[in-house]
């Protein structure tokens, strides 16, 4: 059992030396200046470097939307209607797309929430969802999320700043 518990313990000290190893590599590629679209998605109070790259890995860095109805379809955040004859229902959101950024995109929401009070997308969320209850939060964060997506992309694609949203300090 002793062998058994140092050889894990040899495993996990090396996980941890490539993690370290590629936490450093992806410093470098910032200060480098290898990455332009992370380094503009971190600029934003309440993003992360580690958010930035998720989010240009799996969405932005790669793909090109031609408007942000084909942007909520690749994550999953796009409004399944249904209709037939007289009857019309709101399904909610199809979740057919990436979950990652999806899962990503609503823990970034809750974070803009909290570091971007004046922007408008927080002001948005609080007149529509902070009054209600629980439930009614957790589906104005994903509506919050998908607003957020496409917030991201025409800042990514047009240097459009959210409406009052706030930009980190610039590091001397």
């Amino acid at each position: 059992m002793r062998a058994e518990i140092e050889r894990e313990n040899a495993r996990l000290a090396l996980v941890k030396q490539q993690v370290k190893l590629m936490e450093a590599e992806r410093r470098q590629q910032l200060a480098d200046g290898e990455q332009p679209l992370v380094a503009q998605l971190a600029r934003l109070r309440a993003i992360g470097p580690m958010g930035a790259w998720v989010l240009v890995k799996e969405v932005f860095g790669w793909r090109r939307f031609a408007n942000r109805r084909e942007l909520a379809g690749c994550l999953g955040l796009a409004p399944t209607p249904y209709a037939s004859g007289n009857s019309q229902i709101e399904q909610g959101i199809s979740k057919a797309g990436n979950k990652r950024a999806r899962t990503l995109l609503v823990e970034l929401s809750w974070s803009w929430l909290r570091w971007q009070p004046e922007s408008a997308l927080t002001q948005w969320f609080n007149r529509r969802f902070a009054g209600g209850g629980k439930r009614m939060r957790r589906v104005g964060i994903v509506a919050l999320a998908r607003r957020l997506a496409i917030a991201l992309w025409r800042y990514l694609q047009n240097g459009e700043i959210p409406l009052g949203a706030s930009l980190k300090p610039a590091i001397s």
